[in-house]
């Protein structure tokens, strides 16, 4: 089994932490359900609003609704507070920028 000390030892990566979070970025290239599987454990944990979860699992808000209900977990609609409506008000602007 390969650890990660040993490709900080040959120089591959200045650190764990570089090693780890590069690993993790290309898992989740390999698994992208994994992406929307930690988004739904995020949201149901009440750690993130419905719009940065979408973002977060690479979705659409409409599809991150859908995807919420078909793993059980009620979505939340509307912010709790001004600081979490503007982060969905700003995540919205980004995706109509990003539209054709």
């Amino acid at each position: 089994m390969l650890s990660t000390k040993e490709f900080v030892d040959a120089r591959l990566y200045p650190d764990e932490p570089t090693l780890i979070q590069d690993a993790l970025r290309h898992l989740v290239r390999a698994r992208p359900e994994l992406r929307i599987d930690l988004a739904v454990h995020k949201y149901g944990a009440g750690d993130i609003s419905l719009a940065k979860v979408a973002e977060l699992a690479g979705i659409s808000w409409a599809q991150m609704k859908d995807v919420l209900l078909e793993k059980g977990v009620a979505p939340r609609l509307g912010p709790d507070d001004t600081d979490e409506a503007r982060d969905e008000a700003e995540v919205l602007r980004a995706a109509s920028r990003t539209l054709p």
